[in-house]
């Protein structure tokens, strides 16, 4: 009986090169992916990588929704029984974390989920969660879109790394209340933490206000 040897190297598949460009993007950013660079990490001539996508687009939206799929969903299912405040504050910690971990696709996840299945998965849930604890549907969409857009705006970039680590930089004479930005940035993680559960904190309290002044049924 004849066997076909095994090849060296793995065969071509969409999964190995969303996984090389998203190594790409989290090393260089969205600029780097090209055609050239992904067939050089794969191994592979440039044209091979059109039997899986047609464009530098479409990789790059394989790789945001890649990201998009490590978001945990549980806490919107139905039996899970945490309310849509505790569902929500648990969903944006998740969704934070995924993105916090590869920041430089965020402005491609900022676009808008399109056709990407998980990007839509995420949608669904979300909205699907809201108008099943009572929120008109209008309302649900609203705050589909507010918590995106605090999520995504709070892992774009860091407040705490946009300042030196000079005290010179801000002259008492000039930046009056700005006597200790210096010590910022090595506190990111306390400082942009803290941020963010403030952000969504109020956010969830004016949403729960809200939630109280709708109509009975």
């Amino acid at each position: 009986m004849w066997r076909m040897a095994r090849p060296r190297k793995p065969l071509l598949s969409r999964d190995l090169i969303v996984e090389a460009a998203g190594t790409l993007v989290d090393a260089e950013g969205l600029e780097a992916v090209s055609t050239r660079r992904l067939a050089a990490a794969l191994g592979v001539s440039g044209p091979s990588l059109y039997n899986h996508f047609h464009t530098k687009d479409e990789i790059l939206d394989a790789v945001a929704d890649a990201v998009s799929a490590r978001v945990d969903l549980s806490m919107f299912d139905a039996a899970d029984g945490r309310g849509w405040r505790a569902a929500l504050h648990d969903w944006a910690h998740s969704y934070r974390g995924a993105l916090s971990d590869h920041p430089n696709i965020v402005p491609v996840l900022a676009r808008g989920p399109g056709r990407r299945p998980a990007g839509l998965r995420v949608a669904d849930a979300v909205f699907g969660a809201m108008t099943a604890a009572g929120w008109p549907p209008a309302q649900a969409t609203r705050i589909g879109a507010l918590m995106r857009y605090f999520i995504l705006g709070s892992a774009v970039a860091s407040f705490a790394r946009g300042f030196v680590d000079d005290e010179a930089a801000y002259d008492p004479a000039d930046y009056p209340h700005l006597g200790r930005a210096h010590l910022l940035a090595e506190r990111q993680r306390e400082v942009d933490e803290g941020a963010f559960e403030t952000g969504l904190a109020a956010l969830l309290d004016g949403l729960a206000l809200q939630y109280a002044a709708l109509p009975q049924p």
